[in-house]
């Protein structure tokens, strides 16, 4: 098997290939999430002190969320924000997640990526050096590519933390 990045047909090639990071990063998140019992989707690790894998899923569906709006050039709707949540609670962590099934949190991140897809279909390469802004107060700017690129390395980030708590869940 060989891995590579192709872009999708009728994306341009750069929004392509970054696309299908982000793509790829997703179906990772599927695979090493794969067989997890609810017990496990909600455990926050020794001493219950970090974020579970339904809180990282949730963030992560959250965050692709605002980047999809901001590469659209939209406001995200308050109606969005409703459903899908906040990125932080009042003490500035993300916010508790307990009892949602992993195959709900993955299918509400599924419905961000065909949001994120449709969006690409939409730029040209060109677009991509277009200046957003972002932060909790948006205060941050960056590239149209710049947030593609995120929304793959952001993903692969809490992957890393899933796996740990997969460990930390079996050694227990």
């Amino acid at each position: 098997m060989v891995f590579d990045l192709h872009g999708e047909k009728n994306m341009s090639p750069i929004v392509g290939i970054l696309y299908s990071a982000v793509k790829e990063n997703s179906d990772r998140l599927k695979l090493i999430t794969d067989g997890m019992s609810q017990e496990e989707v909600d455990y926050k690790g020794p001493n219950n002190e970090y974020n579970s894998t339904a809180q990282l899923i949730k963030h992560l569906t959250y965050v692709d969320l605002n980047w999809v709006y901001r590469i659209k050039g939209e406001r995200l709707p308050d109606s969005l924000k409703e459903q899908y949540g906040s990125m932080q609670d009042e003490d500035g962590r993300l916010p508790m997640v307990k009892g949602k099934a992993l195959n709900t949190l993955l299918s509400e991140y599924d419905g961000v990526l065909i949001m994120l897809k449709d969006a690409c279909t939409q730029l040209t390469d060109a677009d991509l050096n277009k200046v957003v802004t972002f932060g909790h107060g948006e205060e941050k700017q960056a590239t149209i590519r710049w947030g593609l690129w995120h929304m793959a390395d952001h993903n692969r980030y809490h992957q890393a933390h899933i796996n740990q708590l997969r460990k930390w869940y079996q050694e227990q």
